[in-house]
């Protein structure tokens, strides 16, 4: 599988084979939709809360005798069916976390890179050095390339302070160190680029992102 190459500045240059682990072509369509549905549930806070009948102040004493009344029967004013009273079923704290197995993690990653570098969407670029860091040469960088509208999740071959700050206001631009994103960092972006020498610093992405 080839895809294409630019050079630090934007230049297009000639295409590139990628190696083929992680790039086997294999894409599991099951495994992505798993670990992105586990992905945005971990994200949920869980924090919503309503009181239940035993909850709500006051209300201990029966409004009003049980018969002759006309009225219906009412043992409290905090009942459900009452304005101020409790909810009935209503949301309580509770955690969202799903585990998914590392296994599983790395089989997602695998299916988003690929599915990524069969559609036109991965692409290498050089060892990115922004010294000092400067969010108008990312601005010029993908300019030239011609995705500035576009989100992009760049992956450096390590952790790059430099290019994470120079990155770091545009709403649009990810960068993570290869082998850190998850495969929901991944199907987020528009374009994934990956500098070349990533791949000498790990086979294939380990598989700790978010999930």
């Amino acid at each position: 599988m080839k895809v294409a190459t630019y050079s630090s500045d934007g230049t297009a240059g000639a295409e590139r084979a990628l190696p083929e682990r992680p790039f086997d072509g294999m894409v599991n369509e099951d495994v992505l939709h798993q670990v992105v549905t586990a992905v945005l549930a971990n994200r949920r806070q869980g924090t919503a809360s309503t009181k239940t009948r035993s909850m709500v102040r006051g209300g201990s004493r029966k409004p009003w005798r049980q018969k002759g009344t006309g009225r219906a029967r009412a043992g409290s004013i905090r009942s459900a069916l009452w304005r101020g009273g409790s909810v009935v079923f209503g949301p309580q704290p509770r955690s969202y976390r799903v585990r998914v197995p590392k296994q599983i993690r790395r089989l997602a990653i695998r299916s988003a890179l690929n599915t990524r570098a069969m559609n036109g969407d991965l692409a290498l670029i050089e060892p990115l050095d922004f010294d000092p860091p400067k969010t108008r040469r990312v601005v010029a960088l993908l300019a030239s390339i011609g995705r500035e509208s576009e989100n992009v999740l760049l992956l450096t071959a390590g952790h790059k302070a430099d290019v994470y700050l120079s990155a770091r206001n545009l709403p649009g631009v990810r960068v993570l160190p290869w082998g850190e994103a998850s495969a929901y960092d991944i199907l987020w972006s528009d374009l994934v680029l990956v500098e070349s020498s990533a791949f000498d610093a790990a086979e294939e992405p380990a598989g700790e992102g978010e999930a």
